[in-house]
């Protein structure tokens, strides 16, 4: 129809609909001729003859390839179903769709209302063949359309990415430069903060550690503020998010990669739903570029690395358990020479956890077997700690000085750190410095906010000197470990209580790549084969503990002065005696007469002899009580020797014979009043006449 023509009294007496949309948000910002031209379809309208316009612009910035719902072609469509609209004006049918059923469903809505199509070339009536096959004929032209730009481009970007040539966006420690391309950020500060975390990562080999220790130190990473575009960049605490990314992604090991990542399709309520970063394989990556650029490590210890964070992630096909403390020492590391499983880790004892097991217990778990073989650790644990140190003893010394110098350069790195961050803040003091000095000073809303700024400035300036004073200069109190001291004593070193049982397990890890154990049960022996990280094996035999005997045994000294006064003493006296010297239970506890007795019954040690009360052996109570005399005259009797009394033992109970009370010396020392004194033989008496 053209403009000579009239359409009908009955279309024109509905309101018309004017569809203004975007693909977008850029072409919203950016293409602001389409939306002018879009909007002046409601003068197109009215010359028409239509008195009712009413304009659908929710859509803007939404594309119409039917990935993405469209609130504004939905409200269009509802207002055709009610037969309100007489005529639908779009700027071109690439406006309203560029998917062929959005499409199609519009034209037969449009059919049945007898409503109209109006764009820049004509109106067209749905309910004609030929205005309908001509309305199809530009709905398949702007799908096709679409699809043809949509692979060029990509096509395009393939190719110039094969070369390296795709500007793709980088990570934080590179930049785009216009004249010379890609290459590292000029801001040493940021260099130094990426090249940080890899250092820490050779060091700890967790993700999780360089985090702790990064944030111990006080470090902050550079964050952008200006979004993508990563030319202003703010500074604050690092996250574990800086962490892994700065890990996993290669492009800092000097490799361009693309395609890393695909997009996935899902049906949801009858529209297709795309999202994207769904990361694909390795072997899957469409272009990988190595030495493409300076990267801040090597292809080799990219790869290393992706290794060991596999590693630590436990619970994935072929993981082994990284070392993270407990109480084992093989925790994740030992697997069962006949299943072929590994080894889990149980505890009992109180307090929980004091005592740990390494158990095969998947059969019984899945398959209601028996376990295939059970022991304890403490003595597993005690073998393989004495093998590494073996092990390890020929390069002790030059251990030591290379751990020395890690600790100079972990020192050295930090002192760097924290002079950039100085520098930086100097910078920014002298900067919100010549700001202020640049203000009007009767600006006073200006000036005082300058103010602020600049004085918050200074204040990171001083704290940041503080901070490096404090690294240059360590405090006494925190001593320079001694290096060489530990390569001369490994076992002091491998027991010191600093040492945690995460820096063994990481140690054990360095140097063994498994242990297969199993068990001899006619020698009663635990058979482990250690598989070295060189490739050499080793086998170890390690006895397992009979029955009753554990590391909480009663030490043989108090077994032995227990035979010694069982005899002569009750338990009260014996518990009494153990704990005047200092002797405790295999516990760690004090002693009663109870647990001497349950002793003396496991070890089959006979009660003592005074307890039959035949006379013969007598205490120091008893003896007083015959002579009757008091308990300190008989202690004094036998200090000075007069009366014989034995001792089994420093600090035992004295036993004393009853047939030497019947001494006539003793007698008469016994009769004497007043204070109990001898003389000595041979001394001359002052006065010999009183």
């Amino acid at each position: 129809m053209t403009s000579s023509d009239h359409l009908p009294v009955a279309v024109l007496k509905r309101k018309a609909v004017v569809y203004v949309r975007q693909s977008t948000q850029a072409q919203v910002q950016t293409n602001l001729e389409s939306q002018r031209r879009q909007y002046e379809l409601v003068d197109v309208a009215r010359r028409w003859g239509f008195r009712e316009v009413e304009v659908i612009d929710d859509d803007l910035g939404r594309s119409a390839s039917g990935t993405m719902a469209r609130p504004g072609f939905e409200r269009l469509v509802a207002d055709l179903c009610t037969g309100k609209v007489g005529a639908v004006l779009c700027f071109d049918a690439s406006r309203l769709s560029r998917n062929g059923h959005d499409w199609h469903r519009l034209l037969e809505l449009c059919g049945l209302v007898e409503a109209r199509v109006i764009d820049l070339d004509g109106v067209y009536d749905p309910c004609r063949p030929n205005d309908r096959l001509l309305l199809g004929m530009k709905g398949s032209i702007s799908e096709f359309e679409l699809g043809v730009l949509r692979a060029r481009m990509y096509d395009a970007a393939r190719a110039k990415a094969r070369r390296g040539e795709l500007r793709i966006s980088v990570p934080i420690g590179y930049i785009w430069h216009r004249d010379y391309g890609l290459g590292l950020d000029p801001d040493l500060r940021v260099q130094e903060a990426v090249r940080l975390v890899f250092s820490r990562f050779r060091e700890l080999s967790s993700a999780r550690q360089v985090l702790i220790s990064l944030t111990a130190d006080g470090l902050h990473f550079p964050r952008p503020s200006d979004g993508k575009k990563m030319v202003s960049l703010d500074w604050v605490p690092i996250r574990y998010r800086n962490v892994i990314p700065i890990l996993k992604n290669p492009f800092y090991a000097g490799a361009y990669v693309y395609g890393k990542s695909e997009k996935r399709t899902e049906i949801v309520d009858g529209r297709a739903r795309k999202s994207y970063g769904h990361g694909k394989p390795f072997s899957e990556w469409e272009v990988l570029l190595k030495d493409h650029h300076e990267g801040y490590i090597d292809w080799s210890e990219f790869e290393r690395n992706q290794t060991c964070l596999a590693t630590n992630a436990y619970g994935k096909a072929g993981g082994v358990k990284s070392g993270r403390g407990g109480r084992a020492l093989l925790a994740g590391l030992i697997t069962c020479g006949r299943c072929g499983r590994r080894l889990v880790v149980s505890y009992s004892g109180r307090p929980p956890g004091q005592h740990s097991l390494y158990r095969c217990d998947r059969s019984n778990q899945m398959l209601a077997r028996p376990r295939c073989l059970t022991f304890g650790a403490s003595r597993i644990d005690a073998t393989i700690a004495r093998e590494i140190l073996a092990a390890v003893t020929p390069m002790a010394i030059e251990a030591a000085l290379e751990a020395e110098r890690m600790h100079m350069e972990s020192r050295d790195e930090r002192q760097r750190v924290m002079e950039l961050d100085l520098q930086q803040a100097r910078y920014d003091a002298s900067l919100a410095e010549r700001r202020y000095a640049a203000c009007d000073p009767d600006n006073r809303l200006i000036a005082a906010q300058l103010e602020k700024s600049w004085e918050a400035t200074l204040r990171r300036v001083t704290a940041c000197e503080a901070r490096l004073a404090e690294v240059r200069q360590p405090e006494p109190a925190t001593p320079v470990p001694d290096f060489a001291g530990l390569a001369d004593d490994l076992e002091a070193a491998w027991n010191a209580p600093g040492v945690g049982m995460r820096c063994r397990q990481q140690l054990l890890r360095s140097l063994v790549a498994g242990i297969i154990a199993d068990v001899d049960d006619e020698q009663r022996e635990v058979i482990l084969t250690i598989h070295w990280q060189g490739g050499q094996h080793s086998q170890l035999r390690v006895r397992k503990p009979k029955s009753g005997e554990h590391g909480q045994r009663t030490p043989e000294e108090a077994l032995a002065v227990m035979r010694t006064m069982a005899t002569r003493w009750s338990d009260e006296d014996i518990a009494a005696t153990l704990n005047r010297m200092g002797m405790q239970t295999g516990h760690g506890k004090t002693w009663t007469a109870r647990r001497v007795g349950s002793l003396r019954t496991v070890h089959k040690i006979r009660g003592y002899r005074s307890a039959d009360k035949n006379g013969e052996w007598l205490t120091m109570s008893e003896a007083a009580a015959k002579l009757g005399v008091s308990h300190h005259r008989i202690r004094r009797l036998i200090q000075d020797g007069v009366l014989p009394a034995e001792q089994v033992v420093r600090g035992a109970p004295h036993q004393i014979r009853a047939f030497d009370l019947e001494d006539e010396r003793i007698a008469a020392f016994a009769k004497r009043k007043g204070p109990c004194r001898t003389e000595p033989e041979g001394q001359n008496s002052l006065f010999p006449d009183v």
